[in-house]
């Protein structure tokens, strides 16, 4: 099977079936993945097709999804462990951190397991259900972190991630399941550590990745402005953001993860290191407020960085 026109949650489902095809060391567990077919549906139609023993319902139990995930990858397996939301992966976060992520520094074991599962706001989800949990694991070594933000890639760095001999954290941000739809005819292939452009300019660039990818292309659509996707946020591919830094002169660093102490910091700090004598004006950043998720619509969409505070920053940024 390789044409395909359907939503990025369908693309996720497809990568997952396209990978248990191709082979039968891939096996899905998870909290309903099996006859619900996972709280976003995910996993709809795998267990029908590949059987119980490869499409697994778990208990409600993070820590033991992700500690029979790893075993089953340590046993030779290529296993995909989803978290229902990805909020609750800090319940497994012990063992994804000082187990998975350091078996292979410790003794030289791979541990070829993904763990993934939806994140972010813009839902009504609330601070339970809204979290982007991504800077907890970052600067975990060993542990390879990858935020998709367009229907290609949901598929073509699952398939990646899940071919990957190391362990992966895979977020997939709810609020694109259903919004964005692509088609091909060829499936599309990625490599993990590889940013992509996707739109350029000269005046300034923004560095982004996952949904608020889609917040910068909406706010600089009629803007000489870049959009860098990063795509994986580690490992980092700092020749593509040193490149298009050292071209522009301005960075905008955006998140959707909260603005103090979180990723936007770290690659703020990096581009200010690796590139400062080329910048015409300090790395400016925008990520979320400091404060839990609200659920209120209303609230939630004031917590968030929206295409309208991009422009106004970027305004901000053009003006030094």
């Amino acid at each position: 099977m390789t044409s395909f026109s359907g939503t990025y949650l369908e693309a996720i489902r497809r990568a997952l079936h396209d990978a248990m095809e191709a082979d039968p060391r891939v096996c899905c567990l998870g909290e309903d993945i099996g006859a619900y077919g996972g709280a976003f549906r995910a996993t709809e139609g795998l267990l029908d097709r590949f059987g119980p023993d490869r499409v697994m319902d778990t208990p409600i139990a993070e820590q033991a999804i992700a500690g029979a995930a790893i075993g089953a990858a340590l046993m030779g397996q290529r296993p995909v462990a989803e978290f229902q939301f990805m909020d609750f992966a800090l319940l497994a976060s012990d063992l994804m951190v000082n187990f998975a992520a350091k078996a292979h520094w410790r003794w030289g074991a791979s541990v070829p397991v993904v763990f993934r599962g939806p994140s972010g706001a813009g839902n009504g989800g609330g601070p339970f259900h809204s979290q982007n949990p991504e800077g907890h694991f970052l600067g975990s070594p060993g542990l390879k972190v990858v935020a998709p933000g367009t229907v290609r890639d949901a598929y073509a760095l699952l398939r990646a991630a899940i071919e990957d001999p190391d362990p992966v954290l895979f977020l997939e941000h709810k609020r694109l399941y259903r919004r964005l739809k692509d088609e091909w005819e060829e499936a599309p292939t990625a490599r993990l550590g590889e940013a992509a452009l996707r739109k350029d300019g000269t005046r300034a660039c923004i560095i982004t990745y996952g949904a608020a990818q889609q917040v910068a292309l909406e706010a600089v659509a009629e803007l000489d402005v870049a959009v860098l996707d990063l795509r994986t946020l580690w490992p980092l591919d700092d020749g593509a953001i040193e490149a298009l830094a050292k071209r522009t002169h301005r960075v905008l660093v955006l998140t959707e993860a909260g603005l103090t102490y979180g990723p936007g910091a770290e690659l703020a700090a990096r581009i200010g290191e690796t590139c400062f004598t080329w910048l015409d004006a300090p790395v400016l950043r925008l990520g979320a407020a400091d404060t839990p998720v609200p659920a209120s619509p209303v609230l939630e969409a004031a917590c968030l960085p929206d295409a309208t505070r991009v422009r106004t920053e970027l305004e901000r940024l053009l003006s030094w």
